[in-house]
């Protein structure tokens, strides 16, 4: 009994086979390629923030020659816009700080100046007229060239001139109103149509010039003393106005604790004269 049941045992173990040695790799063929060797893994790499790299790509800086040309042009283009800006709202600020009345007398101003243009535009065009229609154009030509000669007598200061106008006194007291500031009421008088100007008994003409002389002013020269006295012939509606609009000359005066007094007249004389002097190189080309 119990070698029939030793038997199956015996022969269920002759049915399974023997263990097997491991089995050696076949040949490569010479045509096939090496496989490919495992790569050792490095150490990883400790990742960067974007903050880090934007740092890491702009620092050190790297400049060619060409870009640090061009960033000191666009620096210089943006310091003259810079300054030019700054200018433009310097010189427009005492109209942005004008009141309305100020504002419209300005306006009032540009339209006088534009009329007395239009004026003698339509008066030189009148004269054209009058010599291509006169029966005696010789005649007519003499008459307008005594009144041209006249006129430009006035303007030269070799004779006197009457009219209306105005008459500004600067009185300055503490000796702080220079050349400059007498030469930009000159300059806006001029502006406003003035026709004939007489300071301190000297008469201003074209080539009139101020300068300082020993803590004082002279016109042409001639050493004069406060206080200023400007005689101005011209229409008055136009020459007070002009001096005393916002940031204008009575303001830069009175900023200098100069005291500016301006009086309007149907009567102003100006009887300073100068002597006319010829030309040294300069002829007529009419002959």
């Amino acid at each position: 009994m119990s070698d029939q049941e030793e038997r199956p045992e015996n022969g269920l173990r002759k049915e399974l086979p023997a263990e097997l040695p491991p089995r050696a790799p076949a040949p490569r063929p010479a045509s096939e390629p090496a496989p490919a060797q495992p790569v050792p893994q490095q150490a990883a790499q400790p990742q960067l923030t974007g903050r880090q790299r934007l740092i890491d790509g702009l620092w050190p800086p790297r400049l060619t020659r060409a870009q640090l040309i061009v960033a000191l042009l666009l620096f210089g283009l943006g310091f003259g816009l810079a300054v030019q800006v700054a200018s433009n709202s310097d010189g427009d600020s005492a109209l942005r700080g004008a009141r309305q009345e100020d504002l419209v007398r300005i306006l009032d101003e540009l339209d006088d100046r534009t009329q007395r243009l239009e004026d003698e535009k339509q008066g030189l065009e009148k004269q054209r007229q009058e010599l291509q229609s006169s029966s005696d154009q010789a005649a007519e030509a003499r008459r307008q060239t005594a009144e041209k000669e006249r006129q430009l007598g006035i303007l030269a200061g070799t004779v006197g001139a009457t009219g209306p106008g105005i008459t500004m006194t600067v009185q300055d007291t503490k000796g702080a109103v220079e050349s400059d500031m007498l030469l930009d009421a000159i300059q806006e008088l001029r502006a406003a149509g003035a026709e004939a100007i007489e300071v301190n008994g000297v008469r201003v003409v074209a080539n009139t010039y101020f300068s300082d002389t020993d803590g004082s002013v002279a016109v042409d020269g001639n050493k004069i003393n406060a206080p200023y006295r400007f005689q101005v012939i011209g229409k008055p509606q136009d020459l007070e106005p002009a001096l005393n609009i916002p940031g204008g000359v009575v303001q830069s005066l009175e900023k200098e604790q100069a005291t500016v007094s301006v009086e309007r007249s149907d009567k102003i004389v100006v009887d300073a004269l100068r002597q006319a002097k010829l030309p040294d190189y300069a002829r007529s080309s009419s002959r």
